[in-house]
């Protein structure tokens, strides 16, 4: 059973990394649909603003509490958004990044009042509702590309692909809502691996599928990463059979993300440079660079629970 403080500074977290990256799903899929599926566009625009002020909310409640980490916002985040919207039209509201750009780190104990918990009450069931309807929404996509209905320039995967995170972030909160905590420390940090080892594998798959055929070699680095996330993926899978493997796969994950961490921020600055050729918006080399740094603070926490 999670504290109030525990409750609250979870929760906030949880928040500030994915409904930025629920926000920025929605950027990707109308960046990628064709101007002639009008309904989908403004169905599109209304869960990218509702998004948006979830997350203005999120940050306005965090002031104080708790502190942007590394991924709910980077270096890059600002610039990424303003070159992504001058390039696709997507307006994107940039006093968020702002906001959470200044929020700082918190200083002493926070004050859990049971006004600020209902806040935070409030954001987790409306947060629900939301991603409830994106679920919703990007599954309706996938089955209309499966049935010849609908062109994307995205691939289905990687609307799949943010379909799961969006499921992940609604359990998140659901199990939140329970104040409950994880039932087995070494069973959640087995799934929670396999899910990003492979949601890792399918960034390196993504950036290598997108990058111009002239970028040879980083092609070729893109390849190696998703041969060896998709290898640590079995690992993880096979650890329910294995638990005691735990450490020793954790530890290679963790080093692994760190390379595909570091790749990733050389894309970003790349693209935001203009120094790399490839039909990737900036946004989106940002919005996997803070995937890989959640991943990693999982792993580091992974890695105390071990001890």
């Amino acid at each position: 059973m999670l504290s109030d403080v525990a409750f609250v500074k979870e929760s906030l977290h949880i928040h500030l990394f994915f409904l930025r990256v629920m926000k920025e799903h929605i950027i990707l899929i109308q960046a990628a649909l064709p101007a002639k599926n009008h309904d989908l566009l403004q169905r599109a625009t209304a869960l990218r603003e509702r998004f948006e002020r979830l997350l203005m909310d999120a940050v306005s409640i965090s002031c104080g509490i708790v502190g942007a980490q590394s991924d709910a916002v980077t270096e890059y985040t600002y610039e990424a958004e303003r070159a992504t919207s001058f390039l696709t039209g997507i307006p994107v509201n940039l006093n968020v990044t702002q906001a959470e750009l200044y929020l700082g780190s918190p200083s002493g104990y926070p004050a859990v009042t049971p006004a600020l918990i209902g806040r935070v009450l409030e954001l987790n069931t409306s947060a629900i509702a939301a991603v409830r309807d994106l679920i919703g929404f990007k599954t309706l996509l996938l089955e209309n590309v499966a049935s010849c209905r609908l062109f994307t320039t995205g691939y289905p995967l990687l609307i799949e692909h943010d379909r799961r995170e969006a499921q992940l972030y609604a359990d998140i909160l659901q199990k939140l809502q329970r104040r409950a905590s994880p039932d087995e420390a070494i069973g959640d940090a087995i799934e929670k691996e396999a899910f990003w080892n492979q949601i890792m594998a399918e960034h390196a798959k993504f950036i290598l599928g997108m990058l111009d055929p002239i970028e040879g070699a980083l092609i070729h680095m893109a390849g190696d990463f998703a041969e060896e996330f998709d290898a640590l993926t079995r690992r993880a899978m096979e650890l329910a059979c294995a638990p005691a493997d735990l450490p020793g796969v954790t530890q290679d994950s963790k080093e692994a993300t760190i390379e595909l961490r570091d790749f990733k921020t050389r894309a970003t600055k790349g693209l935001l440079d203009c120094d790399i050729r490839s039909v990737i918006v900036p946004l989106l080399a940002d919005h996997v660079l803070r995937e890989a740094n959640h991943y990693l603070i999982l792993l580091g926490q992974f890695g105390q629970t071990l001890q």
